[in-house]
C-alpha cells in the first residue's frame, strides 16, 4: 500500500489580523509591534493600503438590516462560473453582491455542495466563545471584555502538535514561532493567534477555553489546578457532549443550518484524543450566510460581530485568495483553510497546495474596496480541489477575475466603479 502524506494547514500563519492601533483596547501585543513596523520604527511587513484602517473604521455595515441571501442571479451566476473556465468542475464558489444594499445580488456555482472547511472552522469556534460570553454577560459588554484581555491561558498538551507560526512581540523586536507549553497570553490573543495565524495549536487552546466557560461559567478564569481536574476527572463522552452542544450553540443560536455548517472537534492531534469529536462541514452558501449575519450584527450581537470582524481584518502579509493585488487597496475580512495530501508520482513533486490526492483549498471574505470608501462591497466563499496545481495561485487569479467582473458590472450600471488596473508584475 502506497504511504499517503496528508499536510493539513501547513503552511506558516502570515495572514495577521485586527486593526494595528487595537492594542489599547484588546491587550494583544504584537499590535503594538506591527504598527511601529508600519510607521518604520522596528524592522517588519509593512500593510498595503487596505490593511491600514484603524479600529474605528473596521465596523459592520448592515447592521439593524433585514437582508437575506437572495435567490441565485442566473446572469452574474453564469459569469462568476465562467472565471474559472473549464476549470469550473473542481470549485464551488458563491459571491454576494452588496454594493447597493438596496439591490443585494448573488451568485452560485455548486454552492451547496459540502466539503472539510479546514482552518474555515475556526469562525465557528469564534462564534461558540462569543456566544458563551454573551450568555453569562447578556447585558455587560465591560465584563466580556474584563474576560477576553484578563483570562491567561497557558499553553499545555492540547496543542500537540502545529508547526504554525504565531508572532511574538517583546516590546522590541517582533518574532515568529509556533505555541510551546507554558506560552501564556490572553484569550484575546489566542482568538487573534487562532484566527489571523491560523494557528492550530491556538485554536485547540481557545476551544479548551470554550469547554471551561461552559462549565466554570462566571467562575471563569479558574486555575491550572481546577483546569487538570476538570479533564482528569469528567468522562470523555460527557467531554464530547459538552464540545458538540457549545458548538452547536454557535450555529444553530444565530439561525444557521448545523447540516450545512459544523466545526466538529478540535484542530491538533491532542485534542481530539483528549476530548473526542464528530465531523466537520461546509457549504459556500452557508458560509456565506454566516458573513452576511456578521456583517448585519446577527452573530450572537452587534458588538461580538464587530469584534469577530476586527479579528478576521488582514493587517499583514496576504495569502492565498486575499494576496489579489487587485485587492491591495481593499479591506479585507478573511479566513482560509486547506487540505492537501500525496503520494509518490513519477514526474510530480508534491509542494505546498499541490496535493496529488487531495489539493483542498477554501477561502471566506468580505471585501470592501477601496478600505474605508462606501463603493465595492461584497462577500466571498470559495472552495477547490483540483489536483497538482498550486491551489493558493489559482484562488489568487479568481479573486482578480472576481474583482474586475464587480468592477465591469458596477461601471456598466452607471454606479461611478473605476477600473484600478494593476499591472502583471505587481
Amino acid at each position: 500500500m502506497r504511504r499517503v502524506l496528508p499536510m493539513l494547514l501547513l503552511l506558516p500563519g502570515l495572514a495577521q489580523a485586527y486593526p494595528l492601533d487595537g492594542e489599547p483596547y484588546t491587550g494583544i501585543a504584537r499590535l503594538e509591534g506591527y504598527r511601529l513596523a508600519q510607521e518604520g520604527k522596528v524592522r517588519g511587513t509593512r500593510q498595503p493600503p487596505g490593511g491600514t484602517l484603524p479600529l474605528d473604521q473596521v465596523d459592520l455595515r448592515l447592521v439593524g438590516s433585514s437582508i437575506k441571501l437572495p435567490p441565485p442571479d442566473p446572469d452574474f451566476s453564469q459569469q462568476v462560473a465562467d472565471l474559472m473556465g473549464s476549470d469550473d468542475v473542481y470549485y464551488s464558489v458563491a459571491v454576494l453582491d452588496l454594493t447597493d444594499p438596496a439591490k443585494p445580488v448573488y451568485a452560485e456555482h455548486k454552492a451547496g455542495e459540502r466539503f472539510n472547511p479546514g482552518s474555515v472552522g475556526k469562525v465557528v469556534v469564534a462564534s461558540a466563545v462569543f456566544q458563551l460570553l454573551a450568555d453569562l454577560y447578556p447585558n455587560d459588554i465591560a465584563a466580556r471584555e474584563r474576560v477576553l484581555r484578563e483570562a491567561r491561558v497557558v499553553a499545555d498538551s492540547f496543542i500537540v502538535y502545529d508547526s504554525h507560526v504565531v508572532p511574538f512581540w517583546d516590546g522590541k523586536r517582533l518574532s515568529y514561532r509556533p505555541l510551546r507549553k507554558g506560552d501564556a497570553a490572553s484569550l484575546w490573543t489566542y482568538l487573534d493567534w487562532m484566527l489571523s495565524a491560523s494557528s492550530n495549536a491556538a485554536g485547540s487552546m481557545v476551544m479548551r477555553e470554550m469547554l471551561l466557560l461552559a462549565h466554570f461559567g462566571r467562575a471563569y478564569p479558574v486555575s491550572e489546578k481546577q483546569i487538570a481536574d476538570f479533564f482528569r476527572t469528567t468522562s470523555k463522552s460527557k467531554l464530547s457532549a459538552l464540545l458538540r452542544q457549545t458548538l452547536q450553540d454557535g450555529i444553530e443560536r444565530n439561525g444557521l443550518d448545523p447540516k450545512a455548517l459544523q466545526q466538529g472537534g478540535f484542530f491538533t492531534r491532542a485534542g481530539k484524543v483528549k476530548v473526542p469529536g464528530g465531523g466537520s462541514w461546509a457549504t459556500p452558501r452557508e458560509l456565506t450566510r454566516w458573513l452576511l449575519a456578521l456583517e448585519q450584527g446577527w452573530i450572537v450581537d452587534a458588538w461580538s460581530s464587530r469584534e469577530i470582524k476586527r479579528l478576521l481584518y488582514i493587517t499583514q502579509r496576504r495569502i492565498r485568495y486575499a494576496s489579489s493585488p487587485a485587492l491591495n487597496d481593499a479591506a479585507v475580512y478573511f479566513k482560509s483553510g486547506s487540505l492537501y495530501r500525496c503520494r509518490k508520482e513519477e514526474g510530480f513533486v508534491c509542494g505546498k497546495y499541490m496535493g496529488n490526492v487531495e489539493n483542498l483549498l477554501n477561502s471566506a471574505a468580505i471585501v470592501e474596496q477601496p478600505a474605508g470608501k462606501r463603493r465595492l462591497h461584497y462577500m466571498v466563499v470559495v472552495s477547490s480541489n483540483k489536483l497538482r496545481v498550486n491551489s493558493a495561485v489559482a484562488h489568487q487569479t479568481l479573486g482578480t477575475r472576481l474583482q474586475r467582473l464587480l468592477e465591469k458590472r458596477h461601471l456598466a450600471a452607471g454606479n461611478g466603479i473605476k477600473h484600478s488596473l494593476v499591472h502583471a508584475d505587481d
